[in-house]
């Protein structure tokens, strides 16, 4: 088990590269079995979950490597068309490989994917569009068989809910189907944009990517390229929320600008100033945050749910009551409990979320239990006075590339520590630090 162990209250102040995109380069990787040939992915982040769509790929019968940020992927002898459970559990998201698998072997096997920490999350948006392609489903012991007895054939679809998963999959069935598909109230998130730039460059006819609706002509089939993904935009928030809650200085490099603009607002309402250039976004924050009146997440443009969670942790030192109302999940407020530890002060009401600012945290010890909940946790604790432990950091390093060495170049005091738990009460019989 590993966790950080951060000695708080330093400013974050300096500048830092922003990684590539987790939510762009997983479907992107999973778009990589419609090709046959060897196809180059650079601007990859090095981070577990890119290391569990590997292995998938793999499994699948891919030749692939992964060397200084860049993914090469040769799925020329591609021969499986399931996936074992054990590699589905280790990558949640795992789910998006059905679109792909489908358009390349016309089947697919795939273990029936639970909920995470955040809430449930259902799959029959994919399901319900993957049948109109002329797909069988058959869900039995655990088990979802898909097969289509005949070649696929493109298709209307209007999404109840501008789902970026299921956007992603008709997508990806539709590349190679028979016709036209088109997708109605599809997702607008600038990942959608980057897997249809991608599959266009190998060859595939989509339009209207960005847009509430999508167009997608099938093609024999796409051809190997070198692909670029686009930097983190979450990730970029996410360090300017630590910037602006230590009263620090960050300029973040290698970033899309438009992609940030969502939360701009709400770090100006807060009285941080940005400045922003062709590809950076410079952030300086005030002597005191002021509250947010209302954050509502919202499918992209809007505020993202990504960001909830990271963004709390910032509204805890603002001057005031701020009001975060969460549209997106059902359960996405597990690390309020654990804010609270550094003294927080926060009310939750079904999906709202009431926080009144305090004059400064306290160092606590506490154990992330996902992705973005588990960075908002590391957010508290560089703002806190005095030592916090994070626990069970696999969750942030889903997302986050090396969370500490970049914090740790921008003033913090971060370490990474590895645990090893060998008793039964729990005691640490042995453990390794590294600094950041």
């Amino acid at each position: 088990m590993s966790r950080f162990i951060i000695n708080g209250g330093n400013r974050v102040y300096g500048e830092t590269r922003i990684q590539g995109s987790k939510n762009s380069v997983l479907p992107i990787l999973a778009a990589t079995v419609l090709v046959k040939g060897e196809t180059v992915i650079s601007n990859c982040p090095d981070i577990s979950d890119v290391n569990a769509t590997i292995k998938v790929l793999r499994y699948l019968g891919c030749k692939v490597t992964f060397e200084n940020h860049t993914v090469t992927v040769d799925s020329t002898d591609m021969d499986k068309y399931d996936i074992p459970d054990d590699l589905m559990r280790e990558m949640r998201s795992s789910v998006i490989f059905l679109g792909g698998i489908i358009g390349r072997m016309g089947k697919a096997r795939l273990s029936t994917p639970g909920g995470c920490e955040i809430g449930l999350r259902p799959i029959d948006l994919h399901l319900d569009a993957i049948q109109r392609f002329g797909v069988n489903i058959k869900e039995e012991f655990a088990k979802i068989e898909f097969e289509s007895v005949k070649p696929l054939e493109g298709t209307n679809i209007s999404l109840s809910f501008p789902s970026v998963g299921a956007t992603e999959n008709i997508i990806l069935t539709a590349c190679l189907a028979k016709g036209t598909t088109i997708i109605t109230n599809a997702a607008r998130e600038p990942e959608i944009t980057d897997l249809a730039d991608f599959l266009n460059r190998c060859g595939a006819r989509i339009s209207g990517s960005g847009e509430g609706t999508i167009v997608i002509e099938g093609v024999e089939n796409l051809h190997s390229v070198h692909h670029k993904v686009i930097p983190d935009r979450i990730a970029a928030s996410t360090y300017m929320a630590a910037a602006a809650m230590t009263q620090g200085k960050i300029r973040l490099n290698s970033v899309i600008p438009a992609h940030i603009a969502p939360v701009i607002p709400v770090f100006e309402e807060a009285g941080c100033d940005i400045s922003i250039e062709a590809d950076s976004v410079t952030l300086t924050a005030p002597p005191r945050l002021k509250s947010i009146k209302t954050i509502r997440t919202m499918p992209y443009p809007g505020f993202p749910t990504d960001m909830q969670a990271p963004v709390m942790a910032m509204t805890t030192v603002c001057r005031g009551t701020s009001v975060i109302i969460e549209t997106i999940f059902e359960s996405r407020y597990k690390h309020v409990s654990e804010l609270l530890r550094f003294g927080a002060k926060i009310r939750v009401d079904g999906r709202m979320s009431v926080i009144e600012g305090v004059d400064k945290l306290t160092g606590a010890s506490v154990i992330s239990s996902d992705l973005r909940g588990g960075a908002a946790l590391v957010l508290a604790g560089i703002a806190a006075q005095g030592i916090t432990t994070v626990d069970d950091i696999k969750f942030i390093e889903r997302g986050y590339e090396s969370m500490e060495n970049v914090l740790g170049s921008l003033g913090c005091d971060i370490k990474k520590e590895e645990r090893e738990i060998t008793d039964e009460y729990g005691d640490d019989q042995g453990a390794k630090s590294s600094s950041a």
